[in-house]
């Protein structure tokens, strides 16, 4: 493995109730806080009630930015700048999922500068500091409560960057209690199920040699998922299965599955050329783009590590069979899981056709020419990987 050096300075205040820690943990740095949330969810739940009742008892002055979209626009975000330099907000509290605490990374980055967001998040200017931010977790996913990386998408030029500055936009905290992912809807339960899986297999697929322990965590993770979620989607409600799909979306990307290696990320890329375009969920595109990217990159150099996955996490058999043919069949087993449990498997799902391939696959090289770090890539293999994903 590489050296390394992990560093998280995110607290996580995980279990039921948890929320009655959110009056402590924000009067640490201030009372004039801009709640940002979605669509509207958490009002109809009763979540943002009690979030405000909690920051009335250190009598916070509140304001608000809703409507934060499923993929969060650099739209929204300058609105949310503005807030905080009007009103001199002191600190940002995400409730909602990953998108809404993406979007508050970027707001809180942006109102510390002069600077247009679009050029932080696009790489033209670093960021310096930002405005501390706290999360409630709404939603099981991304693992942006204790990450900080973040993805944001400029509709008008149809781009969708990820994006982070490090140690700014980690959040001080972050509250997740399972309880508040029970009124997530099945379709949004499902996306966030590949969504955490997707994060692991992207970084299970590296170069690096020696990375045993790693490999057994990685794997751990997508057991324990593919254990858990058939049974979590026939029981919404269930606190001991929302407890646990909720953190193995934490653990997923806090960075801790990865000490001393970088994963690939190149499906990633390719999903969000595709979102950037078509505005689809992101754990819907990864679904549909994950067995074609691993089908595209399998060679003779790289497959004991499909073998070793589809063996491990699969339970593929070995006997009689060439190295590929294992690797095939394990790639096949992750469709046919994510088919299970009612994951899209075509591009033509979302009515996505041949016509948006050569603009898709143009997005997917704005900001280098290649792309991934397991197996370069560039446009050609982009528009491989899309027209195979039809």
């Amino acid at each position: 493995m590489n050296n390394f050096t992990y560093f998280n300075p995110t607290k996580l205040i995980f279990g039921k109730g948890q929320l009655d820690a959110l009056p402590e943990e924000v009067k640490q740095y201030g009372t004039k806080v801009l709640m940002i949330y979605g669509g509207g969810s958490i009002k109809r739940n009763g979540i943002y009630d009690n979030v405000k009742a909690k920051l009335k008892e250190i009598d916070a002055e509140i304001f608000e930015l809703s409507g934060v979209e499923p993929n969060p626009r650099i739209s929204t975000v300058r609105k949310g700048v503005e807030i905080c330099k009007t009103e001199g907000i002191d600190f940002l509290l995400a409730v909602g999922g990953g998108s809404t605490i993406d979007c508050t990374k970027a707001i809180a980055v942006g109102a510390k500068t002069d600077v247009d967001m679009w050029d932080i998040v696009t790489k033209k200017v670093t960021a310096t500091e930002a405005l501390p931010f706290g999360t409630v977790l709404t939603l099981s996913a991304t693992g942006s409560e204790m990450n900080s990386g973040s993805v944001i998408t400029n509709w008008e030029t149809n781009e969708k960057h990820g994006w982070g500055a490090a140690p700014y936009t980690y959040p001080k905290f972050s509250i997740l209690d399972p309880v508040h992912t029970f009124t997530v809807p099945k379709d949004q339960t499902i996306y966030g199920i590949v969504d955490m899986m997707s994060h692991v297999l992207e970084h299970y697929f590296h170069q690096t040699s020696n990375t045993p322990v790693q490999d057994r965590f990685c794997e751990s993770v997508l057991i324990t998922v593919m254990e858990t979620a058939p049974k979590l989607l026939d029981d919404l409600e269930n606190y001991e299965l929302r407890e646990t799909i909720m953190l193995c979306g934490t653990l997923a990307l806090n960075n801790m599955l990865n000490m001393g290696y970088q994963g690939d990320w190149a499906t990633h890329n390719l999903e969000h050329a595709v979102s950037a375009v078509h505005d689809i969920p992101h754990g819907g595109g990864l679904a549909i783009l994950f067995p074609n990217w691993m089908k595209h990159v399998l060679d003779d150099q790289n497959v004991s590590r499909f073998t070793q996955l589809a063996v491990r996490v699969f339970g593929v058999k070995t006997e009689g069979k060439t190295d590929r043919e294992v690797a095939l069949e394990g790639i096949e087993k992750l469709r046919e899981f994510w088919n299970s449990i009612g994951a899209p498997s075509k591009l033509a799902d979302y009515g996505i056709d041949e016509s948006s391939v050569e603009l898709m696959a143009e997005k997917t090289v704005v900001a280098r020419p290649e792309y991934g770090n397991f197996k370069k890539l560039n446009k050609a293999d982009s528009v491989e990987i899309f027209r195979a994903s039809l």
